[in-house]
């Protein structure tokens, strides 16, 4: 089992920033492939960035690129998601998400690849 809480979300006006942290434990991070994922009302959970165990590969959803930054701290147990530029459309509940699946190469982007997920923060964009 992997416990995953996330913190930093928040109201931000429009070109604002936010930082969030998601605190892994449970199993060893460094063994475990992270991502970040939304959820706006009346949509689909979206992925919006991955990072692969050792934090050298990383992905994003287009509509994020050069505004949000996925780092992690593998001695802290913590992911990150620093995001920019934040605009409405960024609204939503943001997941963090964790894979175990030693084997897989890369940075895994779909739903159903991760494993755990956290119970989600709040992020609102002010227009």
């Amino acid at each position: 089992q992997v416990q995953l809480v996330e913190s930093g979300g928040g109201l931000v006006q429009a070109g604002g920033s936010l930082r969030l942290s998601c605190a892994a434990s449970g199993r060893t991070f460094r063994t475990l492939a992270m991502g970040w994922f939304r959820q706006a009302p009346g949509k689909e959970r979206e992925f919006v960035a991955g990072i692969s165990r050792s934090g050298g590969s990383t992905s994003y959803v287009d509509s994020v690129k050069g505004r949000f930054t996925i780092s992690r701290d593998n001695a802290k147990n913590t992911v990150y998601l620093q995001m920019n530029s934040l605009k409405p459309e960024d609204a939503a509940v943001y997941y963090c998400a964790a894979d175990v699946f030693s084997l897989r190469v890369g940075v895994p982007t779909f739903y159903n690849e991760y494993d755990f997920w956290g119970q989600g923060t709040q992020v609102t964009v002010s227009s």
